[in-house]
């Protein structure tokens, strides 16, 4: 599979599904897909990682089956400092996993929007495409069960989530009371103390520790390319190769979000208010 590039938001949307599978191994299973809504400016292979702890954690700890992952960059009306424009994100990322990974997705819509998504909403856009659109995971009998979609972040999202005041309580109720969430566990983040705030959604909250701590951050990836030094083995090395394409990432000028028109894409095989929501992984 070839990785694609970022058409932009005037080309029809169309929902990536060429890795979820489409039949439960196990009846008894609930299907679950996994969504990481983030910056990722750029995606690391923390990132990646992430998606392979939550995995291992459900297939030997849950009686879910995950059928499917996926990344969905943020909009770029979320005004973060350091955030390239959604396309290039969206390339990056396409090349982080379809180069990369035999079952990790990459979702465009939140960037093509012409405005900022809560994650409520893009867990939402998540649910109908599977279970609506789909029509959910079929078992060997041939019956369908609704998957079960789930938002995949690190602990200082539990972090955010537990102080008054930064995510809307109405989003609050639909991402851990509807959905649930896996936690990836990272340093120095205090989960317990968090946790007891969110103590009516306990049961939906299930917390992934880390055997092998890896604090790699995008912000880091960015303080480095800016003092021009390498990033090799921190990030996959098709997304090294699209950045320094590009040349992103060396100030905070221009290059750092290239216009469309100067966009260069050789180095691939192919071509918001916070109070709604805060970014869930590594930036």
């Amino acid at each position: 599979m070839r990785a694609a590039t970022w058409k932009g938001p005037d080309q029809p949307y169309v929902f990536p599904s060429h890795r979820i599978s489409r039949q439960l191994r196990d009846d008894a299973k609930t299907p679950v897909v996994l969504v990481a809504c983030g910056s990722f400016s750029p995606v690391t292979y923390l990132h990646l990682r992430m998606f392979e702890m939550a995995r291992d954690y459900i297939k030997h700890q849950t009686q879910f089956e995950v059928v499917g992952g996926y990344m969905s960059p943020v909009n770029d009306e979320y005004k973060k400092p350091g955030l390239l424009s959604a396309r290039h994100r969206v390339n990056m990322c396409s090349l982080g996993t379809e180069l990369t990974s035999n079952w990790l997705m990459v979702d465009p819509w939140e960037g093509y929007q012409p405005r900022y998504q809560p994650t409520a909403v893009v867990l939402d856009h998540f649910d109908h495409q599977i279970n609506e659109v789909l029509g959910g995971i079929e078992t060997s009998t041939g019956d369908r069960k609704r998957a079960r979609v789930m938002l995949l972040a690190g602990s200082d999202l539990i972090n955010t989530m537990s102080e008054p005041g930064v995510w809307a309580p109405a989003d609050l109720d639909r991402i851990l009371g509807r959905y649930g969430t896996f936690i990836i566990e990272r340093a120095g983040s205090d989960v317990d103390q968090a946790m007891e705030t969110l103590t009516p959604w306990r049961d939906n909250i299930y917390l992934v520790r880390q055997t092998i701590q890896n604090d790699v951050s995008s912000t880091k990836v960015r303080l480095f390319l800016k003092r021009g030094m390498s990033v090799r083995y921190l990030l996959p090395n098709p997304v090294v190769d699209y950045i320094e394409a590009n040349g992103l990432y060396l100030d905070d000028g221009p290059n750092s979000n290239t216009s469309p028109a100067t966009e260069n894409t050789t180095a691939s095989p192919s071509q918001a208010p916070p109070v709604l929501q805060m970014s869930t992984l590594a930036s």
